[in-house]
């Protein structure tokens, strides 16, 4: 095992063990890397990791304290990953979106409210006017973010949110006939907010299962056709 990897599990133990609290700052550097056996080029090495994985934050002048571990904010350094997936990478990612969001969207069909609602159809409206990919990926990060967040689960908002991200979908839309994509993107997104309407869970899961589908039929027949270049920029 590398020195760096054995710092950062030697502090990940001392978290785990509640030595190190969420909030709680670090020993010096210098009492740190003794109480752990370690150079203290291999602690500096591990906070580094450690503070890009967001369990350690370090504070300008003030010192490396443990974040706040919340698991939304853990989950956020895996945003880049889902960012970068490409090919089977991003098949999977959007298989593990089927699993949940439909259920999400089942649970959002009673507790979305009547201004929720409104918004959503607002969402909608505008998406319509959109001329590019960018633009309308926007409108439907918002119009799918809104409704998983009626579940009022914040690790499960940040959960979809990594396993589809605004480069991802951009991506996509640029890989397939853009218009094509939007028009099926629209009915899609008219039939989940019907669904949701009429305040019927089993149909608005129905929906959002066949509009994350769609998008994963299209990327799986593109990785057959050009494995190479699937959703590539």
């Amino acid at each position: 095992m590398a020195l760096t990897d054995e710092a950062i599990d030697k502090i990940k133990a001392m978290i785990v063990a509640g030595e190190l609290a969420p909030g709680s700052r670090l020993p010096k550097e210098e009492i740190l890397a003794g109480q752990l056996g370690l150079s203290r080029n291999s602690l500096r090495e591990a906070v580094r990791a450690l503070t890009a994985m967001r369990i350690l934050i370090t504070r300008q002048g003030d010192g490396t304290y443990v974040s706040s571990l919340e698991p939304q904010l853990l989950l956020e350094s895996l945003s880049f990953a889902a960012d970068v997936s490409q090919g089977h990478t991003a098949l999977q990612l959007l298989q593990v979106r089927r699993l949940l969001e439909p259920q999400a969207t089942g649970l959002a069909a009673a507790l979305l409210k009547p201004e929720d609602l409104q918004e959503l159809r607002n969402i909608l409206d505008r998406s319509r006017t959109v001329t590019t990919a960018e633009e309308f990926v926007a409108h439907d990060i918002a119009f799918h973010l809104r409704i998983v967040e009626a579940v009022g689960n914040p690790v499960l908002s940040m959960l979809l949110q990594v396993l589809s991200t605004r480069t991802q979908r951009v991506r996509i839309v640029r890989g397939s006939q853009t218009s094509h994509a939007l028009n099926n993107a629209h009915q899609d997104h008219e039939q989940i907010l019907s669904a949701l309407q009429s305040r019927d869970a089993l149909l608005a899961a129905s929906a959002a299962t066949v509009h994350v589908a769609a998008v994963e039929q299209w990327l799986a027949t593109s990785l057959t056709d050009d494995p190479i270049q699937a959703i590539e920029d």
